[in-house]
């Protein structure tokens, strides 16, 4: 599985983004996609993931409200539309491939996003 996110850049508090998040490799119906991002000097934190069907997501609770994440299986493409953005979404946001309720992984290049106030 190899995994590119793209579509971060820099915004002002309130902005909206829209990242995506490009699959190749193993099926991209077969696994559990999700966004993470690392804040400097921080863990790497979970923001969002979404089933392999599309039918199930589940939100960290500081995104909740602003944040969609979303699949289209037949483009392998993953996306996360973030709106409303606060300087604390500022990070490198990733996207990873989750199986079989595993721990996250295929971590590829993230995308930098920086909300200024």
């Amino acid at each position: 599985v190899q995994l590119q996110a793209s579509g971060g850049g820099l915004v002002q508090t309130g902005d909206s983004l829209r990242l995506s998040c490009t699959a190749s490799g193993r099926s991209f119906r077969s696994y559990t996609m999700g966004w993470f991002r690392q804040a400097p000097g921080k863990e790497r934190e979970f923001v969002a993931r979404v089933s392999s069907n599309g039918a199930s997501t589940v939100y960290a609770d500081s995104v909740k409200g602003r944040f969609t994440i979303s699949r289209d299986n037949a483009k392998n493409s993953g996306y996360l539309q973030m709106n409303s953005l606060e300087p604390e979404d500022t990070g490198v946001y990733y996207c990873g491939a989750q199986f079989n309720g595993r721990t996250f992984g295929y971590w590829g290049q993230g995308t930098q996003v920086t909300v200024s106030s």
